[in-house]
């Protein structure tokens, strides 16, 4: 039965990446402060100091759903936060100190850039504002993981290599 399944998201990531090839896709680009930031309440039970009001601003998406980026801000307090995708992170504006599930501290400004690993907890503590540009990553169960290994191994052949390549 799993077999089964395998081959059939297989065989589906394989017709979805030959008519994904034929669609044309333009590059997606925004100037920062012409993003919509909307309110992205952080969840009370995660506030560990103050009242920190975070907003969120989707810029692009993976046609496969399998990347985000986004824009977010945050104002002054902390927070426990759980990355349920990989995410790295450049701070844009302000700073804040996070604090890794092994103790481990790290205050990033503006600038820097740091990497989270997917399930992974962190506690960040932010002084006045920050605001960061996040590229996040979905991890998917691995059947489907393996179809899109497969699509990609034929899309190598089949597509142009591109400055990303």
């Amino acid at each position: 039965m799993v077999l089964k399944l395998m081959l059939a998201t297989m065989a589906a990531a394989a017709i979805r990446s030959s008519r994904d090839m034929e669609t044309p896709r333009s590059p997606v680009s925004a100037a920062l402060d012409e993003l919509e930031m909307a309110p992205a309440p952080i969840d009370p039970s995660l506030v560990v100091e103050g009242d920190p009001q975070a907003r969120l601003s989707v810029h692009s998406r993976a046609y496969d759903d399998k990347a985000t980026t986004a824009v977010w801000d945050c104002t002054a307090g902390a927070f426990r936060w759980y990355f349920g995708w990989e995410e790295t992170v450049m701070i844009l504006e302000g700073e804040v100190r996070v604090t890794a599930e092994d103790g481990s501290e790290r205050l990033l400004r503006a600038g820097d850039v740091a990497y989270f690993p997917a399930k992974s907890w962190s506690t960040w503590h932010v002084e006045t504002y920050v605001r960061k540009l996040a590229f996040c990553r979905k991890e998917f169960p691995a059947p489907f993981s393996m179809a899109l290994k497969l699509r990609d191994r034929l899309r190598r052949t089949a597509e142009p290599r591109g400055l990303a390549a």
